[in-house]
């Protein structure tokens, strides 16, 4: 049976390097003490600034973690042997563009696939959250937002990250699907979905405020559904 995937917004330990509830909620759902969790810069072009965050604040944890980096050469790892290691994966902002190429280049894609349909978490901030879906609001295409259509699709329809926080990405993403995007999930900074396998389990926060969004249209008319999110202590 599928893994857990929890879909941040915006948020989590990326600003500062300090653990927050919600970096602390995506261990617990391994199921184990002191999992192993592997930090994906892709995103980012394994910037050493994030993944020093990454460090800083998952040191603080009760977990075993580790890095994935695709832009060293020659790779180091035995990238199959490594992804079955792990227990969770966070996958940091970016490029999601980008995120997409260089896994699908090295079959990350794929083994990500076959952990998270053997158990494991699947995290990710941003770029690291709206990439499981089969479409996406990204602005990693040009200057403007831009939808896509070739996320990895482990989830169905799309998603928005930094909804509220963003002043273009509510009017945009309403816009796209009211002409036909795929309905979908939009997520505010500091509030993160929480999937059961490919059902929709909970919505969570680290800030009052912070929640997401269904947005469809019924009968002809765009609906934007708010999703209250349960504040994690």
């Amino acid at each position: 049976m599928p893994g857990h995937i929890v879909a941040l917004g915006g948020g989590g330990f990326s600003a500062t390097g300090v653990p927050t509830p919600i970096d602390a909620f995506i261990l617990s759902l391994a199921g184990r003490p002191r999992p192993r969790i592997c930090f994906l810069g892709t995103a980012s072009g394994d910037a050493e600034s994030y993944l020093a965050r990454f460090y800083r604040a998952y040191a603080q944890l009760d977990c075993r973690p580790s890095d994935l980096p695709l832009f060293q050469t020659p790779l180091t790892h035995d990238l199959p042997r490594f992804v079955r290691e792990q227990q969770a994966f966070y996958v940091g902002g970016g490029s999601t563009t980008n995120l997409l190429a260089v896994w699908r280049l090295h079959g990350l894609d794929r083994l990500l696939r076959e952990a998270w349909d053997a158990g494991a978490v699947l995290a990710g901030m941003s770029a690291g959250a709206i990439c499981w879906f089969e479409a996406y609001l990204t602005d990693s295409v040009g200057s403007d937002l831009a939808p896509r259509q070739d996320g990895l699709g482990f989830l169905s329809g799309s998603a928005c990250p930094h909804f509220s926080d963003d002043p273009k990405r509510r009017p945009t993403y309403q816009r796209l699907i009211a002409e036909g995007f795929p309905a979908g999930l939009a997520i505010d900074d500091g509030a993160a979905l929480h999937f059961r396998g490919r059902e929709l389990a909970d919505v969570v926060s680290e800030r009052a405020g912070a929640q997401a969004y269904q947005i469809f249209v019924r009968d002809g008319h765009l609906v934007e559904e708010p999703l209250q999110a349960r504040l994690l202590g």
